[in-house]
Order: C-alpha cells, then structure tokens, then sequence
C-alpha cells in the first residue's frame, strides 16, 4: 500500500465514525423534517402523504384559501424573533468586546480566573438561572422590592413578561458563547501594528476603525453567528421570561409540535429557521474566504 493509500485510509478510519454519527443523528432527522414540511395535516394530528405545500403558503401568503389561511401574525412572530436575536448578539458584544480587551491586558494567573469565571454559568442548569432571574423582575421581586423600599418608586415596574426581558435572559445566557471567540481574536491582536499607528499619527478613533476592528472581525463576526442561531430559536427563554406574552418562533414551533399536532406547519416553520441560519453561515465562510484570500494576496504583494 502506497503513502497516499495509507493516509487516505487512516482519514477514513478517523472520520468514519463521526461522519456515520452526523448522517445518522442530523442529516436523517433533518430530511425527515424537510419531507414533513410539504405533506398535509392529518385530522387528529401526524401527517398525510400527499403534496401540501401550503404549509409554507400560510406563513409566506401564497396558501390556497380553500386549505389554508394566511395570517400576518407569523411574519410579525418571525420579524419579533429576529429583532430580538439581533439586539442579543449587539448587546452581547457591547458587554464582551471591552471585557475581552481588559483580560487581555491581566497577568496570566489573573487572566486564567477570569476566564474560568466566564465559564462558571455553563456548570449550572440554564433553568435555575432564569428561575434566578424571574425571582429577581417579578412585581414582588428582589429589585422591585429594594426600590419600593428605598421610596424610588411607588409601586411595582413592569420588568417581567416583556421582549426587554427576554433580551437580558438571552444575554446572560449567551455572554460566553460571545465572549469566547472575541477573546481569541484580542488574545491575537498585532499591539505592535496599534503603536506604530498611533506613531504615524492616526488618533485613538482612526487607529481603532482601521487596525483594531479589522483585526478583531473575525471573532466578532464568529461570536455573531454562534450567538444570532440558537438565539432565533431558543424557546426556553421566552417561556420563562416572556410568559403568554412574547410569542417567538422557538414557542411557536413547540407549540406546533406538542399542542396543535400540526407537524407538517410545526416543520415548515422550522425550515424557516434552517434557512435563516444556511444564510447566514454561507455569507460568514464567503466573506472569510475573501478575507483569507485578501491576506494571502497581500502577503504575496
């Protein structure tokens, strides 16, 4: 057996196994859902087998009226659920990007527990934490009750059951998932390149648009993604913090699945999702590849 047989056989037998576990656990239960998402309802719930595509149509507006209604309300589910990820991950990294660069500057031992506190939620269940959370905003709350007692307020605030809630809990619940990949591109950060900037003459300002940000991008831009996809279609949550009030597409979907039965909707709903997510992680490897290939054509140059 020649090198190159041996080698292409030691990879096979190294991604074999996780290759067959993914096909298996995540390809097949998700070409169930796709399948599932354009077949009809059945009357007491499951599925019929015949073309139904108007599964898609209810959400879109292009349902038949004679099957299906279209109804507005999905749309403005699904535009609430992306408002809401979207100032998760900004609120996230407005939190994580100065904290990133104030670690970075620690010495090693202090910097080591830094980041071991960052870490600390992941070895607590998320639902004692957001149980934590709603013993703190409900009306007869800790907060509430300091500021009543203080005579800062007269009666309760409403800090529960509201989007403003579900913004803190997935902020606090997804820090580290943000945290982590800014800390790495800081943690790789050229000082030289800022000192020489700033020697040239280009003010803090200039020097952080031009030097600091480009360089960090790609941690910020991992961090975006890692935190906007399981923020679109956290359920957990909202349940907690939002109640009845706050409908987001995570709540739908569960609804769909356990309560209506309607599993072909509950699937289309989910590949709305999937489509988001299939966007967003195609336009991240596209602009990194560019960059990439910017770097490397400049390094040639």
């Amino acid at each position: 057996m020649s090198i190159a047989s041996r080698r292409r056989f030691e990879l096979g037998l190294l991604l074999g196994p996780v290759s067959a576990f993914l096909a298996l656990f995540f390809l097949v239960p998700l070409a169930i859902m796709v399948v599932t998402s354009f077949l009809a309802p059945g009357l007491y719930g499951g599925v019929e087998w015949s073309f139904y595509p108007d599964n898609f149509g209810r959400i879109l507006g292009f349902a038949n009226p004679a099957f299906e209604q279209f109804d507005p309300v999905y749309i403005a589910i699904f535009l609430r659920s992306l408002k809401i990820a979207a100032l998760t991950v900004l609120t996230t990294l407005l939190v994580c990007y100065p904290a990133a660069f104030c670690i970075a500057s620690l010495p090693a031992r202090w910097k080591n527990f830094c980041l071991f506190l960052i870490t600390l939620p992941f070895f607590t269940s998320m639902i004692v934490r957001l149980f934590v959370w709603l013993l703190i905003l409900r009306p007869t709350g800790f907060l509430n009750t300091m500021l009543m007692s203080s005579g800062l307020i007269g009666r309760p605030l409403d800090l529960i059951y509201n989007e403003g809630a579900i913004i803190l809990g997935m902020v606090y619940i997804y820090i580290p998932f943000m945290f982590m990949p800014v800390y790495a591109s800081v943690e790789k950060l050229d000082w030289a390149l800022v000192q020489a900037s700033l020697d040239l003459g280009a003010g803090p300002v200039r020097t952080f648009m031009r030097i600091i940000l480009p360089l960090t991008a790609p941690g910020i831009a991992g961090g975006a993604i890692i935190v906007f996809i399981p923020a679109l279609g956290n359920f957990v949550v909202p349940a907690v913090l939002g109640g009845a009030k706050v409908m987001m597409l995570g709540n739908l979907i569960e609804q769909q699945f356990l309560s209506a039965r309607n599993w072909p909707f509950g699937s289309a709903l989910a590949m709305m999702v999937m489509a988001v997510m299939l966007v967003l992680l195609t336009a991240y490897v596209v602009l990194s590849s560019r960059r990439s290939a910017a770097s490397h054509g400049g390094g040639k140059a």
